[in-house]
């Protein structure tokens, strides 16, 4: 299953340009680093990004992290995968750029 991460373009060059990153400020602030399902992505997007643009959307495997990898309730009881360790650019298995259309942010086909 993949899972995805939502990144601003300054937190997109430091986590390529050091090969890893403790997140975004809100994933700093709360220990750990976001990231959403397909089904929750919209959502996320909407919340936290409504009018951001020049974002990154990054694809990982959610078995590949580990027992790093925790389902834990967030918006609305959902379980939402959070990371308790640094994000390396080796856990990414695809990378796009998050593009908006009439009807607000674009992130292509999704798992």
């Amino acid at each position: 299953m993949l899972i995805y991460k939502i990144l601003r373009a300054s937190e997109w060059a430091t986590l390529r340009s050091d090969g890893h990153s403790a997140g975004a400020p809100v994933d700093i602030a709360d220990g750990f680093v976001h990231f959403s399902t397909a089904a929750q992505l919209p959502g996320t997007l909407a919340k936290h990004f409504a009018d951001e643009d020049d974002l990154t959307l990054l694809a990982c495997d959610a078995q590949a992290l580990g027992d790093d990898l925790r389902w834990e309730p967030s918006r609305g009881g959902d379980l939402f995968p959070h990371l308790y360790r640094t994000f390396e650019m080796t856990d990414i298995r695809w990378t796009r750029a998050i593009t908006r259309g009439a009807d607000g942010h674009e992130t292509g086909p999704l798992e």
